[in-house]
């Protein structure tokens, strides 16, 4: 039976603590793939009497080498969140992760041995935080962190380096969870959080020294949803008016547009979740930015089971509309902010290599990786939430109508009580 205090009591019973100077480690533990600028170890700022603070990009991750594919899927198919499996799931996931290693391993070591998503998670939170010190100097310095779910560096590792880094352990401290999948599902931004929750009650909540809320603990708030961010929307806009001009100009105004997005099993749609309505937001979004000029579909990938999934399916459309005559398609990865497996392997080499058999005509917009409007829109996303003095979006309280999942409600009352500990800053 799911527990049913109301969140507003939680919010509630959260108490104040007094500011804390972070004592800093005079060494910062150095991530082992150095792919990003490396920041400075954090040290309070004059210029900032509201800083330092952590900046913790939230995402999937993937295996950076192919040695890591068998843990990474262990992780995930154990994630009853992403894929539920039953009661049965601790057995049944690390079953299926063996059988599926050698075939995923081959597919990673086809587009260079590993997921670049921890290269590029890693550059724009280091650039988005550059910028933030110049835009927000009262939260100043910003310091970068990354937290994989399902590979490194993992929530557990990045909230001890947090720790270690001065933040939070009776010192106090700020922290901004910023998800990094715009549209918010239960699955991805929520079972991060979850495991966000799990180890901040782990490392410094009530299971670590015995007290709901103990002075010198991090604040933490949460960037939990943006799908149709001006940032975001133009970032997208403009790689797909690149794109279309690669085509002839007789050809250009007949580009069929095909949003792709990864898709959610039905019982998890069912539930109530909220992330297909946050998709077709942000097509919508990006397609009236374009002037609403272009046919468009948005389709779904990365079906995996035989469980009914959400669809059409990205591969079934582009087949299907090639034997419509439809040859001229644009792939539009519309829910990834970076390049990774599901932008290199299936959509580069299956479904246009496979699927569409290389035609010209079928093109795959390139993914938001470096663009400097996106990483703007990152810091312009990020400062609006610093000076709001709120923890969390009012929709991110509101559960899917069909949870049933403790963790997940005492997750939700956990980061809405945050909101008794920040003050909004002046305009």
């Amino acid at each position: 039976m799911a527990m049913r205090t109301p969140i507003s009591h939680a919010m509630k019973r959260a108490t104040r603590t007094s500011p804390a100077t972070p004592v800093l480690s005079p060494c910062v533990q150095r991530w082992r793939r150095g792919n990003a600028t490396v920041a400075p170890p954090v040290t309070q700022s004059s210029t900032g009497a509201r800083g330092p603070t952590a900046m913790v990009f939230m995402n999937m991750g993937g295996p950076s080498t192919t040695d890591e594919v068998h843990s990474f899927l262990s992780n995930l198919f154990s994630d009853a969140d992403l894929i539920p499996l039953g009661r049965l799931q601790n057995y049944i996931g690390p079953y299926i992760a063996r059988r599926r290693t050698p075939k995923i391993q081959k597919q990673y070591a086809e587009i260079g041995g590993g997921s670049p998503i921890r290269k590029w998670s890693e550059y724009q939170a280091a650039e988005m935080c550059k910028i933030l010190d110049q835009i927000s100097p009262e939260t100043a310095p910003h310091k970068p962190y990354v937290a994989f779910r399902y590979a490194n560096p993992l929530t557990e590792n990045m909230y001890k380096q947090l720790l270690a880094d001065g933040f939070g352990g009776g010192k106090g401290g700020r922290a901004v969870a910023f998800t990094q999948y715009p549209q918010y599902s239960c699955s991805t931004t929520g079972s991060s959080l979850n495991e966000l929750w799990k180890w901040r009650q782990r490392l410094e909540g009530k299971r670590a020294t015995g007290e709901v809320d103990p002075a010198g603990s991090i604040k933490w708030s949460v960037i939990d949803r943006w799908p149709t961010h001006s940032g975001l929307v133009e970032a997208f806009a403009q790689n797909i008016e690149k794109k279309l001009l690669e085509y002839p100009p007789e050809k250009r105004d007949n580009v069929v547009l095909l949003y792709s997005a990864h898709s959610l099993p039905m019982s998890v749609v069912n539930r109530g979740d909220p992330y297909p309505a946050e998709v077709a937001a942000t097509v919508h979004a990006v397609n009236q930015r374009l002037g609403m000029k272009y046919q468009y579909r948005l389709v779904w990938q990365s079906q995996v089971g035989p469980q009914p999934w959400l669809g059409a399916q990205t591969s079934n459309t582009v087949k299907n509309l090639m034997k419509k005559g439809n040859t001229d398609l644009v792939l539009i990865p519309i829910a990834f902010t970076s390049d990774h497996i599901e932008t290199l392997y299936e959509l580069d080499k299956e479904v246009i290599g496979e699927d569409a058999e290389g035609h010209e005509g079928v093109k795959r917009v390139d993914s938001l990786n470096d663009n400097p409007v996106f990483i703007q829109g990152l810091a312009d996303i990020a400062k609006a939430h610093l000076h709001s003095g709120v923890a969390c979006s009012r929709q991110m309280t509101l559960r899917c109508p069909g949870c049933v999942s403790e963790r997940c409600l005492a997750q939700k009352q956990f980061f809405a009580g945050q909101n008794q500990l920040l003050e909004p800053l002046a305009a």
